[in-house]
Formats: C-alpha cells, structure tokens, sequence
C-alpha cells in the first residue's frame, strides 16, 4: 500500500500547488488523487476518510465546472469572501454532520477514531465546498483542518500521508495569501471601472 500512498500524495501535492494558483487543471489532479487516496484510507480503516473521498470526486467535478462558468455572465469564478451568515451555516452544518458521522462509525463499525475523524470529515466537505466557490476562508478552514489530519495520520502510521498534510499546510498559508492578493487587484479593478 505504501507506493500507491506516494502516488496519492504526489497527485494530492500537485492538485494544491494548482488551486494556490488558481490554476483549473487543479480540479483533474484533484479527481486523480481522491481516488487513489479511497483505496488508502480503507486499508487503513479511516472510514469517514474513505467516504470522503468519493464525495471529493463529485465535488471536484462541481468545481472544475464553477471555477470556468461560475463568476458573472457563466464567466470565470472569481475570488470573493464569505458572507457572515454563511459562515455560521456552515458551522452548524458541519458540527451536526461531524457528531452524526461519529456517532454511526462508533456504533456500527471497528473505525479507529471515529469521532475525530468525522470533524475533520466534515470540515474538509465545508472547506471543500467553499473552494468550489473560491471564498478566501477556505484557506483558514484548510489551515486547522491540516493541522488535526497530521495528528491523526501520525497515530495510524501513515507517515507520508502525514507528510503530505504537513505540505498541505504550507499551502494552505501560501494559498491564503496568493487568493487575498488576488482579491485585492479585482477589488481595486472594480473600484476604478466605477
């Protein structure tokens, strides 16, 4: 299992590298991954993870396709930040889908840690989602939701998936960084076209 760990967490590091830079062909890579990482995940009985990933594939189509026809007129999406009730739907839909999960795992299957892994299950579907969207949050939402996978990758041995997350959160800094810049030069665009 180990070398389609590697190959999974290159995929995993180029899809990333590619949505910092808001590059499309992050989506394709991005399918190529989550795939892989399904297979992972089952082996190393991360239940909620392994669901997670076949979500990850629909959601990664679902973007592909928003960030080429979501923005303005079916034009290119473009960076925006989340409105405030939004952000608090999304708690709220992710701590109730995460107690949920964990609840089903822990009373149906032998999962290894189902409570934990289902918040982090459910906060990456929500930072997911929000990159689908390219709302700038998503990078601090990836920036916490990083560090819990690498502590829970570590205690399941599986070092260069923990590995990859340490990256991940690198990225994550960089991607946050990148997409306020960004947001800033179309904030400033629209203000002198006024």
């Amino acid at each position: 299992m180990n070398t389609l760990e590697y190959v999974a967490a290159f995929f995993g590091v180029v899809s990333v590298y590619l949505s910092v830079k808001q590059n499309i062909w992050s989506w394709p890579t991005a399918i190529v991954n989550v795939g892989l990482y399904a297979f992972v995940f089952h082996a190393s009985r991360l239940y909620a993870d392994m669901g997670l990933q076949v979500i990850y594939v629909i959601v990664s189509f679902y973007g592909w396709y928003q960030w080429l026809y979501g923005g303005k007129n079916r034009t290119e999406l473009k960076v925006s930040r989340i409105h405030p009730k939004l952000a608090v739907m999304l708690v709220c839909i992710g701590m109730s889908f995460a107690l949920l999960l964990g609840t089903v795992l822990h009373r149906t299957t032998n999962a290894a840690i189902p409570y934990l892994d289902s918040v982090a299950t459910s906060t990456s579907l929500i930072a997911q989602w929000m990159m689908t969207k390219k709302l700038l949050e998503n990078w601090v939402v990836w920036v916490a939701v990083d560090v819990v996978y690498i502590g829970m990758f570590l205690s399941r041995a599986l070092y260069p998936t923990a590995g990859l997350y340490l990256v991940f959160l690198v990225l994550s800094v960089m991607g946050y960084r990148q997409w306020k810049a960004s947001l800033s030069e179309t904030d400033l665009a629209s203000s002198q076209a006024v």
